[in-house]
């Protein structure tokens, strides 16, 4: 599944819609724009390549800056997206259709959308190469363009999904079938994994597990279930807080975790797995598995690999607390696609895009950029269908919480700002351009404001 259109699979808000622009709860999701197979001009002031959660907020606050048709957002999908919601998908607990909008739905009203697929970016010319040989140049550059899947990596995949027992949170052709192999469960080893390159959100792949557990609980069928999260990361998560906390529930829940374990081989056909062990080269071992929940390689798409304006593993190298592309002062990034070195989520998408506009705005007036990043990122740990472990912090893994309350602990309160309050806020917010992250709402709760 192309990684264009959807966005990372954690988001954070924070108290929430009060903090809306007035008469924006009034305003329509679907807008007026131009679709077209090509550009229908050939040089737009800014250019935004991708169509997912931060290029369609970025298109939106740039349309405020420069006029609607100076604005151009170069996407081929006819979906946009709300992939946050699929964990719950695949437990059960949504829709898959609840996460879908037409892209035409969310392009801002007026901005050119052209519905093609960048095969080339030439910076020093300050142009864009499109399918058949369009050329599209731009005074600045937005690259929004997420992040690739990259299931065939993995031996017997992606064809092993054509069997029962196997699905994969990740991708909209097999999210649905994750749920079906919890209800199918009858017993056996249920295995959860995370794979040895950078993933989107980085609590995803085991928040699928924390639901199986629960479901299976409900069902009577947990004593018949050895659950498991096989990971090639060699701790359970990245922020000491919250990777205690997880390990409570770990342990309170009977939970096996095996570090530096590596995902290689699908044997679909014998419901075999085959793992690599990272700190022994060469040493494989087998699990019969009765589900198997895949959480696939990932890298940079592939038009950003040996860019000049990529860094050599082929993300866009951009100034860490800018967003600004360390060479090329008109060109930007923003999100997964990104080497910002903190987890590639929704909720860091709305706090860049928020320092990404002041970045921008500076630029524009020949002036140097001062707003920084801080690193902010959340990842809200679904530990069950009531229970929410709210992680959020920052580039040192130090928390950056919002609320004045420990986070570290489930909460039934943030299940549902998770589930019903933030595709509110993501939907009629964030990719209108109004939302920026909760930095706000935190310096309020630590004046005492509450």
């Amino acid at each position: 599944m192309s990684a264009v259109g959807a966005v990372s699979s954690c988001f954070c808000l924070c108290p929430g819609v009060w903090l809306l622009k007035p008469g924006m709860q009034k305003m329509s999701s679907f807008g007026l724009h131009t679709a077209a197979r090509c550009a229908a001009k050939d040089y737009y002031e800014v250019l935004v390549l991708g169509g997912g959660a931060g290029g369609i907020a970025m298109s939106a606050r740039m349309k405020r800056k420069v006029g609607a048709a100076n604005v151009a957002v170069v996407e081929p999908s006819k979906t946009h997206y709300y992939q946050p919601l699929w964990t719950l998908v695949g437990g059960g607990a949504k829709q898959l259709a609840a996460s879908a909008r037409p892209m035409g739905s969310v392009m801002p009203k007026g901005v050119e959308w052209i519905r093609s697929q960048v095969t080339a970016l030439d910076p020093d010319k300050n142009c864009v190469w499109l399918e058949n040989d369009t050329k599209v140049s731009y005074k600045y550059l937005i690259i929004a363009l997420g992040i690739s899947l990259h299931y065939e990596k993995i031996k017997g995949l992606p064809e092993g999904f054509n069997h029962p027992k196997i699905g994969s949170n990740y991708s909209t052709q097999t999210v649905e079938k994750t749920w079906k192999a919890l209800q199918d469960f009858k017993e056996g080893n249920a295995i959860f994994t995370f794979p040895n390159t950078p993933v989107k959100c980085a609590g995803a792949p085991q928040k699928i597990m924390y639901l199986s557990d629960a479901y299976l609980r409900k069902t009577g069928k947990r004593s018949k279930a050895n659950i498991m999260f096989n990971t090639a990361l060699g701790v359970i998560f990245g922020v000491k807080k919250y990777a205690d906390a997880l390990l409570e529930v770990i342990k309170e829940r009977n939970l096996a975790v095996n570090y530096k374990c590596n995902l290689i081989e699908v044997r679909a056909d014998k419901q075999e797995a085959v793992f690599e062990n990272l700190d022994k080269p060469g040493v494989t071992e087998v699990y019969q598995y009765e589900m198997l929940h895949v959480t696939p390689p990932m890298g940079p798409p592939a038009v950003l690999i040996n860019s000049p304006v990529s860094d050599e593993s082929g993300w866009v190298d951009v100034d860490k607390e800018t967003l600004q592309q360390k060479k090329y002062p008109n060109v930007f990034g923003i999100g997964d696609c990104t080497n910002l070195p903190t987890s590639k989520t929704a909720a860091a998408v709305a706090a860049q895009s928020g320092v990404l506009d002041k970045t921008i705005s500076l630029v524009m007036k020949n002036e140097l950029p001062v707003k920084k990043y801080d690193g902010y990122t959340s990842c809200p740990l679904v530990t069950g269908y009531n229970k929410v472990i709210l992680a959020e912090f920052d580039y040192n893994a130090q928390p950056l919480e919002t609320f004045p309350i420990d986070q570290s602990k489930e909460r039934a309160t943030m299940y549902h700002m998770k589930a019903d309050m933030m595709p509110l806020l993501y939907w009629n917010a964030l990719l209108k351009g109004y939302w920026g992250g909760p930095a706000p709402v935190r310096k309020l709760m630590h004046l005492g404001l509450k």
